[in-house]
């Protein structure tokens, strides 16, 4: 089971999610269908050349993971993305220090990658390095699972991404010393939500 304080940080960063999204809603609607367009003189709409965006993941600090994502586009309603962070961390009486990888395939409903509403499926390994007390280990993780975004790019190329949706993992601890039922990992374990709020810029 995961710890109470886990599930209130997760409870808190779902408030702030719906909380920047009607606020994001209401500002950015206007702009919904221009998003990064551009009209030319006979009336058609051109999209620009961005092809990537690199952003970092706000609401992951509340955990005590920093991130940053590079997307590219690879056709007008698709994208992939690369996720990297680091995290340090105490759950319990258990500290966890290591790399956490994702990469992520995107499909943008509206056909215009980069910039609407997606769905995308992704993949996560998470390798730790872990410590409670005097005993040693490492953790590795394999999981996955799916989102549903979206993602605004204003003219001036500031960029937002909206995200949240359900995650799975599974996990193996090698001990170094120690018991490795001294080592909290269960908040790593079976069925999480997965949510964010991220900001870059495309280019």
């Amino acid at each position: 089971m995961m710890s109470k304080r886990c599930w209130t940080k997760y409870a808190l960063s779902i408030l702030m999610l719906f909380t920047l999204f009607g606020a994001l809603s209401l500002d950015l609607m206007a702009q919904e269908n221009s998003t990064h367009n551009f009209l030319i003189s006979n009336g058609s709409t051109v999209m620009p050349s961005n092809q990537n965006v690199l952003k970092v993941n706000t609401l992951s600090l509340l955990l005590g993971t920093g991130s940053i994502f590079y997307e590219r586009k690879l056709a007008e309603n698709r994208s992939a993305q690369a996720g990297v962070a680091f995290l340090r961390y105490k759950f319990d009486e258990t500290t966890f220090t290591g790399l956490i990888i994702t990469p992520e395939y995107r499909f943008y409903i509206r056909d215009n990658a980069l910039s609407g509403p997606y769905l995308a499926p992704y993949g996560r390994i998470q390798n730790f390095t872990l410590k409670s007390g005097e005993d040693k280990g490492t953790y590795r993780n394999l999981g996955g699972g799916i989102l549903f975004g979206r993602q605004w790019i204003t003219k001036s190329d500031f960029t937002m991404d909206l995200f949240f949706g359900g995650h799975y993992g599974n996990g193996k601890i090698s001990v170094d010393s120690g018991d490795d039922e001294e080592f909290e990992t269960e908040q790593f374990e079976g069925f999480r939500p997965r949510i964010g709020f991220a900001i870059g810029f495309s280019f």
